[in-house]
């Protein structure tokens, strides 16, 4: 995948596989504008595709993990140098422009998050709300900064949770908690977010950063054949009844039985030692 500097965000590879994606614009809280958007969807298309990506890592930088929308970019917002994708024509001010943006781009990010069959982890350092609050729940895994607070809170605005915020808030906390959160217009610390079950792990914010790479590092060693398909596996659960759960999972099974990873762990396990996965992925 490419690395580099893109439309409000920055990528680089790193070690063993995890592919860091990086807000770099602390001046206006990272917010996103649709050539940010349109760009992270074609990073994580890249990312997808490519095997030297085990793990995508989400960061951000300053005083906020992204802080939403940026309102006032989306009005002045330019074609970048550095784009991975062109503008959009101009024109979408309309109810079905609308209806058309929200399905094309802000709610297309999130479906690429959560479709990525790669495990993604967000590092929530400062604020995050709204599309930012929904990118982190669109995550596999979230740890925050003590610092951090994060809410959707669209309604101060009279806007909606869009970009499928209201799903995955459902999805972590069930109806009645998601009834309250989004109708209250809820801003939440980093503790109050671990307790509704919307973080996995809060720590000191000095050491967020250092603890998501350890988070990502034992991910991207973990056997990568098996994960991402007990990832899909998880998602899937989740819209079916029992029966088709079993069976879902079965069909996955009778791949990952029979890859190179399970006779390594098989022979790791009888010689009491460490497996050594993904040899697969080994490039010369």
């Amino acid at each position: 995948m490419r690395e580099g500097k893109f439309t409000g965000f920055e990528v680089e590879l790193r070690p063993p596989g995890i592919a860091e994606i990086r807000f770099n614009r602390p001046e206006r809280m990272n917010g996103m504008t649709h050539g940010m958007k349109r760009d992270l969807i074609e990073t994580l298309v890249q990312a997808q595709m490519d095997d030297a990506v085990r793990v995508v890592l989400f960061l951000g930088s300053g005083r906020a993990f992204c802080a939403g929308d940026d309102l006032k970019g989306y009005l002045t917002a330019e074609a970048e140098p550095d784009a991975l994708v062109p503008p959009l024509p101009a024109g979408h001010g309309t109810p079905i422009g609308t209806y058309d943006g929200l399905r094309s781009v802000s709610q297309k990010l999130n479906a690429a998050i959560r479709g990525l069959d790669k495990l993604s982890i967000s590092a929530i350092g400062g604020i995050a709300i709204q599309t930012g609050f929904s990118l982190a729940l669109a995550c596999d895994f979230r740890i925050a900064g003590t610092s951090a607070r994060m809410g959707s809170a669209t309604l101060r605005f009279g806007l909606m949770p869009d970009e499928g915020g209201q799903y995955l808030l459902v999805q972590h906390m069930g109806v009645a908690k998601t009834m309250d959160f989004l109708m209250r217009k809820r801003i939440v610390s980093a503790d109050e977010a671990l307790e509704l079950g919307l973080v996995h792990e809060v720590v000191p914010d000095g050491e967020l950063e250092e603890r998501a790479r350890a988070l990502a590092t034992e991910l991207a060693e973990g056997p990568q054949v098996s994960m991402r398909l007990l990832k899909r596996s998880i998602y899937n659960a989740a819209q079916l009844g029992f029966e088709q759960a079993l069976d879902e999972i079965a069909s996955k099974t009778a791949i990952s039985d029979h890859h190179p990873d399970a006779r390594e762990g098989a022979r790791a396990f009888a010689e009491k030692r460490q497996p050594r996965f993904n040899v697969w992925l080994e490039k010369e």
